[in-house]
């Protein structure tokens, strides 16, 4: 379940008595769970930072902790990158399993027959081609 603002609403509680300056809309995307994805959309003055849209987003209640790290479609950025109309704001958190103690685990539980190299090999083929 997705929290979001409507856009027509976001604008109207961003910037009181703002509404001829021209709006930018992103979208926050935030995974505060594994496999739970939450979406909001904003509506910013032109010239707002990725501090403003955590700030807007913290007044809404919708963020509780600090993300880890934030990009912008995937690239890193920091609080004081300037958005643009049609963002996507990501807020990363810590990640729970090291990736690499993962791999060892499912390599463990497959064996080395069912993955990597040896998983496809030729009949007849030398080990590990």
């Amino acid at each position: 379940p997705a929290w979001s603002v409507p856009l027509s609403s976001a604008a109207s509680r961003c910037v009181a008595g703002a509404q001829a300056l021209p709006r930018l809309h992103i979208r926050v995307a935030h995974a505060s769970q594994p496999g739970q994805v939450k979406l909001w959309e904003l509506a910013l003055p032109m010239g707002a930072t990725v501090a403003d849209a955590l700030t807007h987003c913290r007044a809404h209640g919708a963020l509780a902790a600090e993300p880890v790290a934030m990009g912008i479609w995937g690239q890193l950025v920091t609080h004081a990158t300037v958005l643009q109309d049609g963002d996507r704001l990501e807020l990363y958190r810590p990640l729970t399993v090291d990736p690499k103690l993962a791999r060892r685990q499912r390599f463990a539980s497959q064996g080395a027959r069912a993955a990597g190299l040896f998983a496809r090999r030729r009949p007849g083929g030398k080990q590990g081609y």
